[in-house]
């Protein structure tokens, strides 16, 4: 499968990241099974209420009546220019795992653009939902 589109933009989607406290940079490509692509970034505030790169992508899919997903690629790090085997939060795998199956996949790209494949199961087994 080829990921290129979606590693191209989720890499270039951490430059728009708002990260005050954490310093850690998250860009993701949500790609629906319409073939459209989505793009979210990790948005932090100094409370609670911070919002991660992955519900970002959602959210906007969602808001334009998307509602079938293929995949996510995920990259993030403490830098723009680093990258870390960065997966999706619980908060952002319960939330996901509402709008797909359990084999819907989750590629992390980690640094020389080494991608590891997960899906939604992998990462939230025994779900009551899935």
């Amino acid at each position: 499968m080829d990921l290129s589109k979606e590693i191209d933009i989720a890499k270039s989607v951490r430059k728009n990241a708002y990260v005050p406290y954490s310093n850690y940079y998250v860009g993701c490509a949500l790609k629906t099974k319409s073939g459209k692509i989505y793009s979210g970034c990790n948005i932090e505030n100094d409370g609670i209420q911070s919002i991660c790169a992955e519900r970002v992508a959602f959210a906007k899919a969602i808001s334009e009546g998307e509602k079938d997903f293929e995949h996510i690629v995920v990259c993030g790090g403490p830098a723009i220019d680093k990258l870390d085997n960065c997966l999706p939060c619980g908060y952002c795998r319960q939330f996901m795992s509402e709008f797909v199956g359990k084999n819907f996949k989750i590629y992390a790209l980690s640094e020389n653009d080494i991608i590891t494949e997960y899906s939604i199961e992998d990462l939230l087994p025994n779900s009551f939902k899935l």
